[in-house]
């Protein structure tokens, strides 16, 4: 899928290839360093390699019933959505989600634009019925995107995330029919 962003620039949505390893992980990398809304650490990002990530990449193409979109930019990976399914049959019905967009690329659509195409295939999905995810309490921006596309709070894991400053907050878990 091809858009136009405010700024003139052309985003592509598309499928990852193994040949998108090192650009994903620049960009992972890149976004633990500029937010704590992720779970990894910066430190923990710089032990994966592109080998890992090719592998990472590879568990998305070979599985049906998961999805990896990437947002791409000037032939750089600027975001990306995962749909993950556990694997267990009593939890068929369900797959949880995650998004991240690099800060200098936040603000454009492009969280709404991922949203918009994983929608899509999960509704086309066979399987899944359900979709969850968690995010940190103080994610204003996040949970506002996720409510605009009707997910739902569904319970708080008080103080489940510690923040670099030594802070904790809230694990929100928010859910969506499909």
């Amino acid at each position: 899928m091809r858009h136009f962003l405010p700024n003139g620039a052309e985003l592509i949505i598309r499928q990852p290839t193994t040949a998108d390893a090192s650009s994903l992980l620049d960009n992972f990398q890149r976004m633990t360093q500029e937010t704590d809304f992720l779970l990894f650490t910066y430190a923990e990002s710089l032990e994966l390699s592109q080998r890992t990530e090719e592998d990472y990449i590879k568990t998305y193409l070979g599985n049906s019933d998961q999805l990896m979109l990437l947002a791409v930019v000037e032939d750089k990976v600027v975001g990306s959505i995962t749909i993950n399914h556990s694997g267990y049959n009593k939890k068929g019905h369900t797959a949880e989600m995650g998004i991240a967009v690099e800060r200098a690329w936040s603000g454009l659509g492009i969280g709404r634009r991922l949203m918009t195409a994983m929608l899509r295939w999960a509704e086309q999905h066979k399987k899944i019925h359900l979709l969850y995810l968690q995010v940190f309490a103080t994610n204003d921006r996040a949970m506002h995107l996720y409510r605009n596309f009707g997910f739902q709070e569904c319970g708080r894991l008080p103080n489940g995330i510690e923040l670099r400053d030594g802070q904790y907050v809230d694990l929100v878990t928010m859910y969506r029919q499909v």
